[in-house]
């Protein structure tokens, strides 16, 4: 009886501790807090471009990691490009910006 007694204790702290452990970051995985910065970065970032009236902001995907931007979609040219991205950098919260932007190719 003592045997089981120490098993299931050991098995519930076992289970607490990878629960706990599963909320703080590692080199690859964010924690929740990190999660919800990188949301806000995206929103805030996504909403900023829909403003500006010389970036497609529809045609722009935004995404945040650890507060890295990534800039993704198509775009009419460089201008459009390099405009994009200089609006991303200057959102609060945002780390740096990659900007993946595609020129659409003229027909």
């Amino acid at each position: 009886m003592r045997f089981l007694r120490i098993l299931v204790v050991l098995l519930v702290a076992g289970f607490g501790a990878v629960q706990i452990q599963g909320c703080t970051a590692t080199d690859t995985r964010r924690s929740a807090g990190e999660t919800m910065d990188d949301g806000a970065v995206t929103a805030k970032v996504k909403t900023a471009l829909l403003k500006d009236e010389d970036v497609s902001g529809l045609a722009v995907n935004v995404n945040t990691y650890r507060g890295v931007v990534q800039l993704t979609g198509f775009v009419d040219d460089e201008t459009q490009r390099s405009k994009a991205e200089t609006i991303a950098k200057d959102v609060s919260g945002v780390q740096s910006v990659k900007n993946d932007l595609q020129i659409k190719p003229k027909s």
